[in-house]
């Protein structure tokens, strides 16, 4: 691995950040991990192998529908909220420290490997020639991300937006990412060169408080910004969201859990 690739990974970018991860960010549609796992044939007799897991909401869906699960993830802060999340759940799912630089045989044969907002920060050719040498034949690759149709109940997605970004403008290692080729064309040049869309819309009523916990998720916050002030954020979240809010403090959003899957061209079913 190069200097250049290693340098687009931050071991400890989300460790102020983790505690708010699970009460912050929004999990994915339920219906979405159920749709992936159609698509690609998952039953209890496959692995996942869910790489930077984060709090282990993707861990945890798939868990659902696959025989072992593990997740792998740098952060000791993040992994440590990841396991009280299985927990909570019931699901049994083995966690360990580590990066997409550690993927080999010591994770068995894999139907499928997932990336929730984190294959950025991979060097991604190479990881997917290492998930190439462990994904079993029918197997997949799916890169799954949530994001905020532009729909009434989300209205309060630009003002929102628009403060995160007054955090992150000058975040060194936001900067490192812009400017690289998209996800897509890395793997129309890798072995998983066949691509699907999968995408579940699912509305709700958030407390604006987990707004608040959703913009201390945000590593460019703590990161962006010399003297940065938790309590100056949170005020700044609520003064910002109090218009869409209702009468009892939350917010209605829709949420859209979407999945890109790339598959072998030579697994495809025959038609």
């Amino acid at each position: 691995m190069t200097t250049a690739t290693r340098q687009n990974f931050y071991p400890t970018r989300f460790k102020d950040a983790a505690r708010y991860y699970s009460t912050g960010r929004p999990v994915y549609p339920r219906l979405l991990s159920q749709r992936i796992a159609a698509v690609i044939g998952l039953t209890r007799a496959h692995a996942v192998l869910d790489v930077g897991t984060g709090p282990g909401f993707l861990a945890i869906d798939f868990a659902r529908h696959a025989g072992t699960v593990t997740g792998l993830d740098p952060s000791l802060e993040m992994l440590e909220v990841a396991r009280a999340n299985a927990q909570r759940a019931g699901a049994a799912i083995a966690f360990t420290q580590g990066t997409s630089y550690d993927i080999g045989s010591q994770f068995g044969r894999v139907r499928l490997t997932t990336f929730g907002r984190s294959f950025h920060w991979t060097d991604r050719a190479a990881t997917l020639l290492a998930l190439d040498a462990i994904t079993d034949a029918g197997g997949a690759v799916a890169l799954i991300g949530d994001r905020f149709p532009e729909v009434p109940d989300n209205a309060w997605r630009p003002a929102f937006e628009a403060l995160l970004d007054s955090y992150g403008k000058d975040e060194s290692a936001l900067a490192k990412l812009r400017g690289e080729p998209i996800h897509e064309a890395i793997l129309l040049n890798s072995p998983f060169s066949h691509l699907e869309r999968i995408s579940v819309l699912e509305r709700r009523s958030t407390p604006i408080e987990h707004f608040v916990d959703r913009a201390l998720s945000f590593g460019k916050v703590w990161h962006g910004t010399p003297g940065f002030s938790k309590e100056d954020l949170a005020l700044r979240v609520r003064t910002a969201l109090a218009p869409h809010a209702t009468a009892d403090g939350l917010i209605n959003e829709v949420v859209e859990g979407h999945a890109l899957v790339a598959r072998r061209p030579g697994d495809l079913p025959r038609a």
